[in-house]
């Protein structure tokens, strides 16, 4: 499966909170290795489920369902992609 990059577009943008919609596109969609620099909330918008790839190599399969949000702190560092067939949506709240 061949990479396709995530699309985001930036929503809100202060000087306490930054929060960014990520489409991820379905066969291959991903955002990239990345650190987050920040505490984060992920709020899913559809359901799927994320293939989390680790450093170290280790991949894990994370389930979303629409409006559940989860919590992580800053110094997560990771490639999500998207291995199934639809699109995958989910919005990140990054506080500042």
């Amino acid at each position: 499966m061949s990479a396709i990059p995530a699309v985001s577009e930036v929503m809100v943008d202060n000087e306490r909170v930054r929060a960014t919609l990520w489409r991820l596109p379905p066969n291959g969609g991903e955002t990239g290795w990345h650190r987050h620099e920040l505490d984060y909330v992920i709020t899913p918008v559809t359901g799927g489920a994320l293939t989390i790839e680790n450093p170290g190599g280790e991949v894990a399969e994370s389930p979303l369902s629409p409006g559940a949000s989860y919590f992580r702190r800053a110094g997560v560092e990771h490639n999500v992609m998207n291995k199934t067939g639809a699109e995958i949506v989910f919005v990140e709240v990054e506080m500042k």
